[in-house]
Order: structure tokens, then sequence, then C-alpha cells
């Protein structure tokens, strides 16, 4: 049930003469997700003429539009602008924005491009839209995903709603791990994926609005002031591009269970394959080297032709499961017959040179803010991790860390002894003697000075993933409660050790108080106080809600009433 916590939501339909913070983003949820399943539905029964009736339906409907437009303008690239160095930066701006996003009189304009570094050293162009055109896309995604959900392959984990490299991973355990598993890998790179998809497969093969489809393929890039067009492959900054190139690969795995039999028949106990994808990267197991090389490559071979692309000869190859393989940053490997799957060495030799890069140029910053900047990297790669047998990387990691740490205190003083340096920026910390810590500078309600310590990577808890069932569906209203199962799970998981902010959130029944969606991992969250610090509110709990970061945002500038609600029976 949703919470109504604000003492104005309004009612829309139009963008007319509303206000951007006027809209009931609760029904503008409602109304998107309805149609949606509406759209899965019709797929499911094959009903393609329902399906398109539907889609158009939704990318002409003020709900869709808004929503879109609320994407584009709370994403990390909301103050990056396209050729046109246009940003949607004001509540007027979003909602003149909504009128602005009808096929009529539309024409993509040409993306800018930019060249971002890869791990190898060379450049990944990039290309960014104009906010517009960021815009149709979001909105024309609304009505393409519920289409590419219900077709995707099992085993496809990329780019994916509430599909992750942990369930690909663990896939990978799945179908490798058994003493009579497959023992051989054909590990696979498609040469350049978003740069080569055929155009004309894309327009006759995707489900959606062909004009507004060529326009973005057709719509060419400025570099260095030039204009470059585009007869091939998809833009890598697209918003709908990851979903176009999945739908690009849906079907390999069918195509591979024609030949080689589906799962739990005979032949496919024979043959041994099966199929783990994550967006354009994905490995196949086999009984034998050459099986894979003379028939299972040959299949991949035809099937990425139709559309445009090749196999890497250089990077694509056949592994023992005995010498092991990376994939998606972890190495998987059989150790006198048992799976292990641990971080891959080039993955720990990237984290560590950014570890580095981070401490080399804070040299002169103060130690709160150094620990500030390590923290969320060591943290946020220990959580990438943390599913697999990586407790032995963890604490190498931590030793290379610490000593990266100890060469920075010394080298700001040089004259000073060994057990000064240790005075002056470590403390204990229960069993622990060596915690490089430092005063925040910040106090505690009670006075108490806050003190910010340098996390530790074995702090992280290894924990074996939950793999995603491979035929759930966001979109099918059957499948509903398992994925809100699953993702309070992951919130519960996220709030482990911060067991005010996880009261809080059941308070909530884990929605946010203003729009009465789920707060989630991937939406974030803000703390709100009910009363403010300025006017003496304190940190307590009970003066404390959590929020959507645009929710906040929303409360504060239509300085709008929050009220807690009770604390339910049972609360943790």
């Amino acid at each position: 049930m949703r919470v109504q916590s604000v003492n104005h939501v309004a009612s829309v339909s139009s963008a007319g003469d509303i206000h951007w913070h006027d809209i009931d983003w609760y029904r503008v949820e409602i109304t998107v997700r309805k149609l949606q399943m509406r759209i899965a539905k019709a797929v499911r029964d094959q009903n393609w003429r329902r399906v398109n009736m539907l889609q158009r339906f939704l990318v002409r409907s003020f709900s869709g539009k808004a929503l879109a437009v609320k994407r584009v303008t709370e994403n990390h690239g909301k103050r990056t602008p396209g050729v046109d160095n246009v940003l949607w930066s004001t509540p007027e701006a979003k909602i003149q924005a909504i009128g602005q996003l009808g096929k009529r009189g539309y024409r993509p304009m040409p993306l800018r491009r930019v060249s971002i570094p890869k791990n190898n050293g060379k450049l990944r162009p990039l290309g960014i839209p104009t906010m517009r055109d960021r815009a149709m896309q979001a909105l024309h995604l609304l009505a393409l995903e519920p289409v590419s959900e219900s077709l995707a392959d099992r085993n496809s984990y990329g780019f994916r709603p509430e599909r992750s490299t942990a369930d690909a991973i663990e896939q990978c355990f799945i179908v490798l791990a058994q003493k009579n598993s497959a023992k051989w890998v054909l590990e696979a790179d498609i040469k350049g994926c978003f740069d080569h998809i055929n155009h004309d497969w894309l327009i006759e093969n995707i489900p959606m609005d062909k004009t507004i489809l060529i326009g973005w393929l057709k719509a060419g890039f400025i570099e260095s002031g030039k204009l470059f067009s585009t007869d091939e492959g998809t833009p890598q900054g697209g918003i709908i591009s990851p979903t176009l190139a999945n739908m690009t690969l849906d079907g390999l795995e069918v195509a591979l269970e024609s030949k080689f039999g589906k799962k739990r028949t005979p032949a496919a106990y024979k043959n041994k394959v099966n199929l783990v994808r994550y967006a354009d990267d994905f490995i196949i197991t086999g009984t034998s080297k050459e099986f894979l090389e003379n028939e299972v490559k040959p299949v991949v071979v035809e099937f990425l032709r139709e559309r445009g692309l090749v196999l890497s000869t250089e990077k694509t190859k056949i592994t023992h499961i005995d010498k092991g393989f990376d994939f998606l940053g972890q190495n998987v490997r059989k150790y006198n017959g048992k799976l292990l799957i641990k971080p891959s060495r080039k993955n720990v030799k990237q984290f560590l040179d950014k570890v580095r890069s981070v401490i080399k140029g804070n040299k002169a910053s103060r130690q709160a803010n150094l620990i500030r900047k390590l923290n969320p990297l060591i943290q946020g790669w220990a959580n990438y991790h943390k599913a697999i047998c990586a407790k032995e990387t963890f604490n190498a990691v931590d030793y290379e860390i610490g000593y990266l740490i100890w060469k920075w205190a010394k080298r700001r003083h040089p004259s000073k002894g060994k057990r000064w340096i240790k005075a002056r920026y470590y403390r204990s910390v229960g069993a622990r003697s060596w915690v490089f810590s430092a005063d925040t500078g910040d106090c505690k309600d009670n006075g108490e000075r806050i003190i910010t310590n340098l996390i530790e990577a074995a702090d992280t808890s290894i924990k074996r993933h939950t793999k995603i069932k491979g035929d759930a569906n966001k979109y099918d209203p059957k499948w509903e409660p398992y994925f809100e199962d699953r993702i309070s799970k992951k919130m519960k998981d996220s709030l482990k050790g911060k067991r005010a902010l996880a009261n809080i959130w059941s308070v909530q029944d884990g929605r946010c108080l203003i729009c009465g969606q789920h707060i989630t991992t991937d939406t974030g969250w803000h703390v709100h106080h009910i009363v403010r610090s300025v006017d003496g509110g304190s940190n307590k709990p009970s003066n404390l809600v959590m929020l959507h970061p645009n929710c906040h945002r929303q409360v504060h500038s239509r300085e709008l009433e929050v009220v807690k609600p009770a604390p339910v029976k049972g609360t943790l």
C-alpha cells in the first residue's frame, strides 16, 4: 500500500500548466507498468498487432514521456550535453521537454563523439546524444524492453533488469562444477560488436517504430568539428543501444539448442553445450576441443554473420577447464577436479593500479579526505567479488594497500620515526593495532568526535550469490512476488551493519514516502531529517526517513511536509 506522506500531490494527465514537482510519480509509474505488462502478455500470445498498438499508446502517453524525461535528468549523464549544448536542469525545462517528445517533426541530431580509454590502453568511441534524443530513446525503450525481456535468452545477463555479472558467474559454476561437466570452453569475443551490427537486420527485426529507429541509426556523429555518417552499428552511449545489441544476439541459445539438444534431453547431456552470455561477452561449453572448433563454432559464426558480426580471431580461443579462463574479471578453473572461481590477476592489477593512482594524486591531501576517496573504491571492488573464493585475494590486496598507505605517510614526514608516524596516522580498533584512521572534524549528537577508518577488503563477508531463474520476467505478473523478494533481500544485504538505516527502511515498508515506489540499491536513497538539523533536529532514527534522491530534492524545493509512519510490530 502506498504511504501518503506529503501535503499536496497532484494528479495530472498532460503537461499544460503543471509544475514538474506536481506530477504524481506513483500514478505515472503504475500507468507505465500496466502498459508494459500488457505488451509482454501480447508478446507471449504472439499477437504482434496488439504489441504495436500498445507500444504506440505508451510512447504517446503523458506518463511514458514524463518517466523518460525523469530518467535522463537523474542519471549520471544529466550534466553532459550533446552537440546542441542543451541541458534540462530546471523543473521548467523538464516540463517543457515532455511536450517535445513527439514523433511529428522529430529528427535525431548527430552524436557528439568522444573517446574513453579501455583497460588495454586503446580508446573506445562513445557517442553522446542530445537530451531530446536521449529522452526519446528512453521513451521507446519503455515500450521495447517488455518485448526484449519476453524474447531474451535464458542465460543472457548483461544490461537486463535485475540481472548482473554475479548471475553469469554463478551459471558458469553450475555448468562446469560437476565431475561429469564439460571440460572444454569456447571463449568468444565479437569484433567491435556495437560498431558493426547490420542496420538492415535491426530495421527488419526490432519491433519498434521503424522511422524512429532508422533516424537513430543513420544520425551520424560529429568528431573534431566534422560530420561522419553511420552505415552500421549502434552508438555506444545511447540509452537504447544495449537493448538493441542484446536483441541482436538473442536467439543464439536457441540456435545451439536446436543443433545440439534442448535442456534435459539425451542430446544435451551428451554434447554438454551450454551458453553463458553477458552483453557481447560469452562462453560456450563442450565435450572436446575438436567438437567446439568443428561443430559449435561454425553455428556461432553463421548466427553472427547474418547480423553483420564476426568473431575476433585473436581473442577467441578454446581452453581446458584445468587451465582456466578469465570471464568478467574473474578466473574460472578446476584444481584437482574442484572448480574454484577467484578474482583474475588482470582485475586485481587494474584495481591496485587505480588505488595507487588515487594515493599518488593525493600526496598533500588530508588523511580523512584520502580515506573518503579510497573507501568506496575498496568496498565496491570487494562487493563485486564477494560471491566467489576471494578471501585469500582480499588479504593480499589489503596487504598491498597497507604498504602503499605506509609509504604515503612516511613521505609526508621523512625525518620522523616509525613510532611517531604510527601514533600520528594509526589507531587500535578491536584486535587490530594498525588501523589507518582520521578525525573527520565532525561530532555526534553527544559531542563525541567522529573517527573514520580505512576499510579492508577482507572485512567483506563471502556469501554465495543466488542466481536468478532463467525464465524470470519482470513484466510477467506471475513473477512479481519473486522479484520483490529478490529486491528486498538485496536491499537488506546492502544495509547489513547499518541497523538504524535498516530499521527506517523496514518501517517504511521499503518504499519512498513521497512517490510510494520501492527504495532499492539501484534507485539509491537520501536520508531526510523531518526536523532540520539547523532547527535543532537530531540524527536519531525517530527524526529520519529515507527518500529517493529526486523526491528528496522535491521535498526541499517545494517545502513539503513528510510524516514518518508508525513502526510496524516485528520490525527488524
